[in-house]
Formats: C-alpha cells, sequence, structure tokens
C-alpha cells in the first residue's frame, strides 16, 4: 500500500505564529493553520488538524460503510457522512460520525449494523481509537 505525505512549513510562536499544510502527495492544495484560529469558534478561512481528522475520518468511513453495506447484501445507492472533532484541553475529546444513507437491499437493521462494523473497521477509527468518546448516529434516508 503507498505512503500518503503532507507537509507544514510554520513561522513564528504559537500565539502569533502561522502556517500552511500542503497535501503533497496529491499535490490538491496548500491550506493555511493558524493556532488562534485553531481555537476559535470561526476557522475564518484557515484549516486546523482536527478539521483534517475530521476530513480522514468522514472519507475514510464512507469507504469502510460501502464495503460493509456490500458484504451485508446491500447496494450503496449514496452515502452523506458528517465528521465532527472537538478539541478540548489539549486533547481531541470527542468524534460525532453521522452518516445519512441511501441504501437498497438493506433494512434499517442492516444498515446500522453495517455502520458499527465501519465505525470499528475503518483504519482511521482504528487509528484514532485513543479519543475518549466516538459517537455513531446512522439512519437510511
Amino acid at each position: 500500500m503507498p505512503t500518503r505525505t503532507a507537509r507544514t512549513a510554520w513561522n513564528g510562536s504559537l500565539q502569533e505564529g502561522s502556517g500552511q499544510v500542503e497535501l503533497t502527495s496529491s499535490k490538491v492544495g496548500t491550506f493555511d493553520v493558524s493556532f488562534p484560529k485553531r481555537t476559535a469558534e470561526e476557522a475564518e478561512g484557515t484549516t486546523s488538524p482536527e478539521e483534517l481528522i475530521a476530513a480522514a475520518h468522514s472519507s475514510c468511513f464512507s469507504m469502510a460503510l460501502s464495503s460493509e453495506i456490500g458484504k451485508a447484501g446491500g447496494t450503496t445507492e449514496s452515502l452523506e457522512v458528517t465528521a465532527e472533532v472537538t478539541l478540548g484541553a489539549g486533547a481531541i475529546t470527542k468524534i460525532a460520525l453521522t452518516v445519512r444513507g441511501e441504501v437498497t437491499g438493506l433494512d434499517a437493521d442492516g444498515f446500522e449494523k453495517a455502520a458499527q462494523a465501519a465505525k470499528v473497521g475503518c483504519p482511521v477509527s482504528k487509528a484514532l481509537a485513543a479519543v475518549d468518546e466516538i459517537t455513531l448516529d446512522a439512519a437510511l434516508v
């Protein structure tokens, strides 16, 4: 399996400094990062490690869930996954996954079972196992 790479260039102190994170493997973008904006309510065009983790988790979970739905005999029509990552006192304290799906061949119970299996089996979920609380709200639409 390939290795993916990101690079961050940082200048200055934690409070006054800022940086840019570059998605070097894909070359899809370079994004500004700043600690004060990381901890503010509004990001104002600046990303954060937590937002990048949320992106990684929601996309990984989507792929894992699509796989689990297929294993259960269903067909994924569409999935919409949101990951909300909460930064607390020096740690990520909570991740809330929400998924709404259009699936054929599975009822609500089968979809919930597939979603729970994806939550456990997703490689990013495994990497984030130290997070105190990872919740899942899964429903068919």
